[in-house]
C-alpha cells in the first residue's frame, strides 16, 4: 500500500510516524502503513456468498450458500485471539460480508475487544437502516468496490444496477456518518475510467479511495492477459499522481493510494527526486519504514472456513486452520517452511528482484503473480513495471 496523496503531496512527515515509536497499537489509522512491530492486519473473509458477479473475484463467490462457514460464536473466539495477538485493525470482507446476518454482531464485537473494524463491500446491501446499524456498533470505514462508471462497473460486477445500488450505499453510509471509501481495480477494460472515478470523488464528497494493480488469483487468475503492460502502467500511476496533485493544489485534500504492486513506491520516488529533491529524501524515509510487501508478516487472511493465509489472494496454501489451532500459534509458527520465508522474503527472491536496489523498499512485491505466471513462488513479479536502469541492474 502507497500513499501517494501523503507522499507525492507532503501531507505525511517521517516524525508523524516516529511519534509514535511506530507501535501499531498507536499509530492513527492514516499512518499503520509506517507501523515497525507489523502486526498483522487481518482479512476476514466471513462468508464466500455474494451477490455479484465479479469477474476478478479472488475468491469465485457465488451467490449460493456454501457450507462449513464459520459460525458466530466461532468469529467471537477468532476476534478474541486476534485482539490479544494485538491485531490493530480487521477487515470484514467475503464473498459480499453483508450477507452475514451476524456483520454487525461480529464487527461491534471487534470494536469492543479495541480493533479497528472495517468492512470491504461491494455497496449494494448497505440500506439507511443498515447503515445506522454500522454506525451504531462503531464501524470505522466502509470500502467500497468500484470499477469505473456505470456501464463499466455493471459489466464487472455481472449484474445491471449494481453501480446505481452502490451509488445509493455509499450515500446512506455518508448520511450514517461513516467513512467511506472507494476500491478500484485497474486493468485493460477500465484504466480509462480513472479520470472519471476522481471526478466522482469529488463530486459526491468522498475522502478515499484505493487503487488495486491486479492480482492474478481467483477468477483474477483468467484475467493475466488483461492486465496493462507495463508502459500502461507506468501511464496509469503517472494519471493517479498529476489528479492527486491537482486535487491537493486546489485545497481539496483526499487520501488516494495505490495497493497491490510496490513498484509504485521507487517509481514515485525517482519522479519527486526531479521535481523537488528535498522531499524525495523524506518521501524514501517513508518508503523504507513502510517496508514494502507484507503478505505472512503485516498482513493476514482468514478464510469463511477457518483456514489462514499469508494474503487474500494466496488461497492455494493453507497455513493451517483456527479451528484446530489460534491464530496467533499458526501465524507464529515457523517451522512451517513458507511461513519462515515470507517472514523475510529478501534472502529467497530470485533473477531481478535479487538484484533490485529497492528490494529493502519493495521486499519483492507480490508472490502469488510470480507463482501464477512462472510457477515459482520466488521469481520476478511480472508486474514490476520498472526499467532494468531504474532497478540499478545495468
Amino acid at each position: 500500500m502507497i500513499g501517494i496523496s501523503k507522499l507525492y503531496c507532503g501531507t505525511v512527515e517521517p516524525s508523524d510516524a516516529l511519534r509514535y515509536s511506530r507501535n501499531s497499537g498507536q499509530l492513527p489509522s492514516h499512518l499503520l502503513q509506517f507501523s515497525k512491530d507489523k502486526k498483522p492486519v487481518i482479512v476476514w473473509n466471513i462468508t464466500r456468498r455474494c451477490n455479484l458477479k465479479c469477474v476478478h473475484c479472488y475468491a469465485h463467490s457465488k451467490d449460493i450458500h456454501y457450507q462449513n462457514e464459520l459460525s458466530t460464536d466461532e468469529g467471537k473466539a477468532l476476534i478474541d485471539n486476534l485482539a490479544e495477538f494485538g491485531v490493530p485493525v480487521l477487515l470484514l470482507s467475503g464473498g459480499e460480508p453483508l450477507v452475514r446476518k451476524d456483520l454487525p454482531e461480529l464487527a461491534g464485537y471487534a470494536v469492543q475487544k479495541g480493533m479497528r473494524a472495517v468492512i470491504s463491500t461491494n455497496g449494494t446491501l448497505i440500506t439507511k437502516e443498515k447503515a445506522k446499524i454500522l454506525k451504531d456498533i462503531g464501524l470505522s470505514y466502509v470500502g467500497v468496490s468500484l470499477d469505473g462508471m456505470e456501464e463499466i462497473h455493471d459489466k464487472f460486477r455481472g449484474v445491471k444496477g449494481a453501480f446505481k445500488l452502490a451509488m445509493e450505499g455509499i450515500e446512506n453510509s455518508q448520511e450514517a456518518g461513516i467513512k467511506v471509501g472507494l476500491r478500484f481495480t485497474i486493468n485493460k477494460f477500465n484504466v480509462n475510467e480513472i479520470p472519471a472515478v476522481f471526478d466522482l470523488l469529488e463530486k459526491r464528497n468522498i475522502p478515499r479511495i484505493c487503487f488495486y494493480h491486479l492480482v492474478y488469483a481467483g477468477r483474477g487468475s483468467e484475467l493475466v492477459k488483461d492486465d496493462l503492460s507495463h508502459e500502461e502502467t507506468r501511464k496509469a500511476v503517472d494519471l493517479i499522481m498529476d489528479r492527486t496533485k491537482d486535487m491537493h493544489d486546489r485545497g481539496i485534500e483526499k487520501e488516494v493510494l495505490t495497493v497491490d504492486n510496490h513498484a509504485d513506491g521507487p517509481y514515485l520516488y525517482l519522479r519527486m527526486l526531479e521535481k523537488d529533491p528535498k522531499r524525495a529524501k523524506e518521501v524514501l524515509e517513508l518508503l523504507e519504514m513502510n517496508e514494502g510487501n507484507n503478505s505472512g508478516r503485516g498482513i493476514g487472511c482468514v478464510s469463511w472456513d477457518g483456514e489462514v493465509f499469508a494474503d487474500q489472494f494466496w488461497r492455494h496454501h493453507s497455513f493451517g486452520n483456527i479451528r484446530k489451532r489460534l491464530f496467533s500459534e499458526i501465524w507464529t509458527d515457523l517451522s512451517e517452511p513458507l511461513m519462515a520465508k515470507l517472514k523475510d522474503k529478501k534472502p529467497h527472491v530470485k533473477g531481478r528482484c535479487a538484484q533490485c536496489r529497492w528490494l529493502n523498499i519493495c521486499a519483492g512485491n507480490f508472490r502469488v503473480r510470480a507463482e501464477a505466471v512462472y510457477d515459482d513462488v520466488w521469481a520476478p513479479d511480472p508486474a514490476c513495471y520498472l526499467t532494468d536502469q531504474e532497478i540499478g541492474i545495468i
